[in-house]
């Protein structure tokens, strides 16, 4: 496994940008304060980054950058993959375009979560299919892969577990089109949270943590011995990385992921209580 990583967005970012802090400078020093190696990026636009800055943070903090996620992307409007209009489905693959391309020097991972859609006619799957090659396509160049995460059935009804993710994948022609499990959704739609990962182990690129209730792993009835037990039997080389609502507060809540989840990744052991 590469590290722990934690979502995080700027000062900017839309009011439903679900992430642990926001504004780069104090998230990227916070970030490094408690112990986490890298953030998971949550972008409006590719704008929202100024490379230099963000650079000379990153240096400073001693971390990297996990990924690049784009739920405000379909925050903003209802931008998505599957639109019944041409020109929305144009807006929305020109934004993840550019985010491909700054992926390239950010993180080599692109997240697509609620932007890709939902199933509002029998288009919408190849409307889907079609951009996301285009995007694939593309993000083949930066050497940027792109992972496709379930969404429970509550919030989106296009993919909801690992299953469907892996079935529309091998539709596509595209290898570097992967998938992206959060043990949240698992926890809604998959049969079993260790047996999915198991029988999809082959396209498990990333992994999103949080405990069933949506808070720090340890406030919920998740069982994290046996998820990083299945991640450590399928050889799961990618990164973890926390979404969790930030609650009782962020620094609270970033902290006691942290605390609880390290050891997993750095002994192979279990979590300090």
């Amino acid at each position: 496994m590469q590290g722990l990583s934690v979502a995080i967005a700027g000062d900017n970012a839309l009011a439903s940008a679900f992430v642990v802090w926001r504004g780069f400078e104090s998230s990227l020093y916070k970030a490094a304060k408690f112990g986490y190696n890298g953030v998971e990026l949550a972008l409006h636009r590719a704008k929202d980054i100024q490379a230099g800055k963000l650079d000379a943070l990153l240096r400073e903090n001693g971390l990297v950058v996990s990924a690049i996620s784009t739920g405000q992307v379909f925050a903003d409007g209802g931008l998505c993959l599957t639109s019944e209009s041409m020109d929305e489905r144009r807006q929305t693959l020109d934004v993840l375009l550019e985010m491909v391309e700054l992926s390239g020097s950010y993180g080599k991972t692109l997240n697509l979560g609620r932007v890709r859609g939902s199933i509002c006619s029998d288009k919408s799957e190849g409307y889907f299919l079609e951009s996301v090659e285009e995007l694939c396509e593309e993000a083949e160049k930066h050497g940027v892969t792109i992972i496709l995460e379930p969404v429970n059935r509550y919030e989106i009804n296009f993919v909801n577990n690992l299953d469907e993710g892996v079935a529309l994948i091998r539709k596509t022609r595209m290898k570097n089109l992967m998938l992206m499990p959060d043990v949240f959704h698992m926890n809604i739609e998959d049969d079993s949270i260790t047996g999915s990962l198991e029988r999809n182990k082959d396209y498990v690129h990333y992994i999103h943590l949080a405990d069933s209730n949506r808070y720090a792993p340890g406030r919920g009835h998740l069982d994290f011995d046996a998820i990083f037990n299945i991640l450590r039997k399928i050889d799961f080389a990618g990164w973890a990385s926390v979404e969790i609502l930030p609650k009782p507060s962020p620094d609270e809540a970033a902290e006691e992921a942290v605390r609880y989840l390290l050891p997993y990744i750095k002994e192979g052991g279990k979590a300090i209580a």
